[in-house]
């Protein structure tokens, strides 16, 4: 129990690098390096967590040293979200305010409401910094304690997490994207580009999760999108940015045939696109892009250029930053949260289940299950999977009561951990569970 705890406790630290919560870490003097020191004595410990949990069995102070460790290890876990949860508020004011600004109505009982949100946000920061820094103290006596034990260092080399792997192939059925499509599909056909630009950059922007892989193999597979263009070219990017592979991706894709993209060379590469591309209108889907630096991009993009006037690149991205470097803000398509009837819809059809015929006992605990998805496809298509062979009613109150009141930390996972897909996703809801 206490092993697989610290172990998505140390994930979640990892990934907090690639969210918005470390910039507030760095607003408070000391928090990030106290952070930094919580992960090192989770590694420390996870070290010989295998041999702690074998030996509790037999040696009651064994046990006592893991169950102080496992209620330490939830507080953290309280304190991470916690402090998620007022990274999120701060953005909401954000957009807040600039959508005030912009209608200009702004008034000065505004201003002075947000000058005592400032207040009030610092002095929340400096009493979570006190917990993280309370909690690391109490962590760190944790770890030394363990030298007492003798424990057998286990420590494996860890393995890096996979992200899954997307195609150009559509879901049998989507939800509630009909909007955004036609959107893309009009800023794909339309023969106006920015200044005559070559090509066209449109990046999807959204929390993990959020539908956008699904949105671009729509827009992708539309009948007048396939007709439109002389290529379409579908690349999955993801984590790290490596130009060399999504340049071979991109040779395969237009000629499968060509010598050329078993090549290492970069030159080799962007040359033999430059030719393939030459005069025609093209449309590049690049999948999950990340993390790519601006000489990375300005590399990939250079033989691009070479495509004809109406040639697209649609990006999918979680990342505003991305859609900066590649210095396409303007084109830029933020993916809202779906509405609760369209989480509904999606869960049943997780859950195996005709909407149309759903008895009417378990209709208000769905739409209980779905309103508490925030508007979160995984999070409705995961729990949807989990009723797949529920079919009494106390299974679906048991889920409700066990698995959806957590749903927060999940989500937070979730956009944390983008890659993970609906099974690796479901495991995880099992775990914070069962722990």
């Amino acid at each position: 129990m206490a092993e697989a705890l610290v172990n998505v406790l140390l994930e979640r630290l990892a990934t907090v690098a690639h969210d918005k919560v470390r910039g507030e870490f760095k607003l408070v003097s000391g928090v990030e390096e106290e952070v930094n020191s919580l992960s090192r004595n989770l590694e420390a410990i996870q070290a010989v967590l295998e041999d702690a949990e074998q030996r509790q069995v037999t040696e009651a102070t064994v046990k006592r040293w893991l169950s102080e460790l496992t209620e330490v290890s939830y507080e953290i876990d309280d304190v991470l979200d916690e402090w998620i949860t007022q990274v999120r508020k701060r953005q909401m004011e954000k957009e807040e305010k600039h959508a005030l600004a912009i209608a200009k109505k702004v008034r000065s009982s505004a201003s002075s409401f947000v000058s005592g949100s400032k207040v009030r946000r610092f002095i929340h920061r400096r009493e979570i910094a006190a917990k993280i820094e309370e909690l690391n103290e109490r962590l760190a006596s944790i770890d030394e304690r363990k030298q007492s034990f003798g424990f057998q260092n286990t420590a494996r080399v860890p393995e890096l997490p996979q992200r899954q792997k997307t195609t150009s192939l559509p879901n049998v059925k989507t939800f509630g994207r009909d909007n955004e499509k036609k959107l893309i599909v009009s800023k794909l056909l339309s023969e106006s580009s920015e200044g005559n630009e070559v090509p066209l950059i449109i990046p999807i922007v959204g929390m993990g999760g959020m539908g956008k892989t699904t949105l671009a193999q729509l827009v992708y597979n539309d009948e007048n999108v396939k007709s439109h263009f002389d290529k379409r070219i579908w690349v999955c990017v993801s984590d790290p940015f490596e130009e060399i592979k999504i340049a071979q991706a991109i040779i395969e894709e237009i000629d499968k045939d060509n010598s050329s993209k078993s090549s290492n060379v970069l030159q080799t590469l962007t040359q033999c696109i430059y030719k393939l591309i030459e005069g025609k209108q093209f449309l590049l889907v690049l999948d999950d892009v990340w993390s790519p630096n601006s000489d990375q991009w300005e590399e990939l993009i250079k033989p691009l250029r070479n495509g004809a006037l109406g040639s697209r690149i649609l990006v999918t991205t979680r990342k505003e930053e991305v859609a900066d470097l590649m210095k396409a803000t303007t084109q830029m398509i933020s993916l809202k949260a779906l509405s609760d009837a369209f989480c509904l819809s999606l869960f049943y059809y997780g859950a195996n289940m005709d909407e149309n015929n759903v008895p009417k006992e378990f209709h208000g605990i769905g739409l209980s299950i779905a309103r508490r998805c925030n508007g979160l496809p995984l999070a409705a298509k995961t729990l949807g999977s989990l009723m797949r062979h529920k079919k009494k009613i106390h299974e679906w109150q048991a889920v409700l009561k066990n698995y959806v009141y957590n749903m927060n930390r999940l989500i937070e996972l979730w956009m944390s951990q983008d890659y993970l897909n609906a099974k690796e996703s479901k495991d995880k809801i099992m775990l914070k569970m069962k722990t």
